[in-house]
């Protein structure tokens, strides 16, 4: 049947599935043989016999029965992740990030928004605990959520990513080694008078970061100006508001650590309207690097976040078998990527004073 090509024709026209068996008698091998080669959770093998059963199965038109496949297992393959919200673009590099990794292990992934609320969050995790989904990685994690504490007392296999509640299993960056280096950077330009724009504290992101950064200012003998150091929320409406108060204050920073990378773009939006120049009056160094960073007419300055590094690890955390050993935390470490609006500290401290509230005027009319 195999060898006058009928088979394969039925199969293309869905008039006949082709099963383990046929391609095994093909292929002269045992079921079980056909079943190992083509699974792909596994790294392929190259064996001779491997290639054999991969071709017989193209020319035969085999496709897996994941679904089939997965009730044997009584899985489904399938890995919920939750996040805030898809429209920041963090969230979204690390939601693709981790659908590549867990693409590469033979699993799917279904993501659900909860917007940072917890009550959000709790109903899309039973939404898709109730789609037999294999296990969640949370992104929208806050440091007091409770949804961490169900999962680990219900055992439903799962990691938090990005952001921990400092008991889950989870996978994140080292924020506080991150904020440091950011503000480290600027202090070796020459900057004393730093603010920091900190981000929501209910995250631990914004935590590690500030602690980051007030570990730089001790280390440097820089006393902190309370009024710089701002708490904020991720979105860059939040950003140029506080930017923009910093600016028009009596005694303005030189140098701005922004948090993530939406807030340095609000900062540099909250520049353009006091008629400074970042880079050459104000340094700023943003967060995580997104795309847009280096595209900007000043490329930013910003710490490097290693999404795919962080999703891989986070996968592995949820499919261990075994709780892990010590810290279930992992940190993957960022890298400050330079660029020029941080400029120098020549160039932001011979800016001259601060623009008077006349100059600001004229500077939002024309914006």
């Amino acid at each position: 049947m195999e060898a006058n090509g009928s088979a394969p024709q039925r199969a293309r026209d869905g008039k006949h599935v082709v099963t383990l068996r046929e391609v095994a008698d093909a292929a002269g091998v045992s079921t079980s043989t056909v079943s190992r080669v083509l699974d792909d959770r596994v790294p392929p093998s190259r064996s001779a016999t491997a290639e054999r059963v991969r071709a017989v199965a193209d020319q035969l038109g085999y496709r897996r029965n994941t679904f089939a496949s997965s009730l044997r297992r009584g899985q489904t393959a399938t890995i919920g992740v939750l996040v805030p919200r898809l429209s920041d673009t963090v969230m979204a590099l690390m939601y693709e990030a981790i659908s590549r990794a867990a693409t590469r292990l033979g699993y799917f992934t279904v993501v659900a928004t909860t917007g940072d609320n917890p009550a959000d969050e709790s109903d899309a995790a039973r939404t898709l605990l109730a789609r037999n989904v294999d296990g969640l990685i949370v992104a929208s994690s806050r440091r007091d959520d409770p949804l961490p504490r169900e999962l680990r007392e219900r055992g439903v296999p799962h990691a938090l990513v990005l952001r921990t509640d400092g008991i889950s299993p989870s996978s994140v960056g080292d924020d506080e080694a991150g904020g440091y280096l950011a503000t480290r950077h600027l202090i070796d330009l020459g900057h004393t008078d730093i603010a920091v724009l900190s981000g929501p504290l209910f995250a631990s992101t914004a935590v590690g970061r500030l602690a980051g950064a007030r570990k730089a200012l001790r280390e440097a003998g820089i006393a902190e100006v309370p009024e710089w150091i701002v708490e904020t929320t991720f979105g860059i409406e939040d950003g140029e508001e506080a930017g923009y108060r910093l600016f028009r204050s009596a005694s303005r920073p030189t140098a701005v650590f922004a948090a993530n990378d939406n807030l340095a773009l609000g900062v540099v939006a909250a520049a353009h309207r006091c008629s400074l120049t970042v880079g050459d009056d104000v340094a700023l160094v943003g967060y995580n690097d997104i795309p847009l960073s280096q595209r900007l007419p000043v490329p930013l300055t910003s710490v490097r976040t290693p999404f795919d590094q962080i999703a891989a690890t986070a996968l592995d955390l949820m499919l261990a078998t075994t709780t892990p050993v010590g810290d279930p935390i992992r940190r993957a470490m960022p890298t400050l990527i330079p660029r020029r609006s941080s400029g120098s500290h020549r160039a932001t401290i011979a800016a001259g004073p601060p623009p008077t509230a006349a100059s600001v005027t004229r500077s939002e009319g024309r914006s």
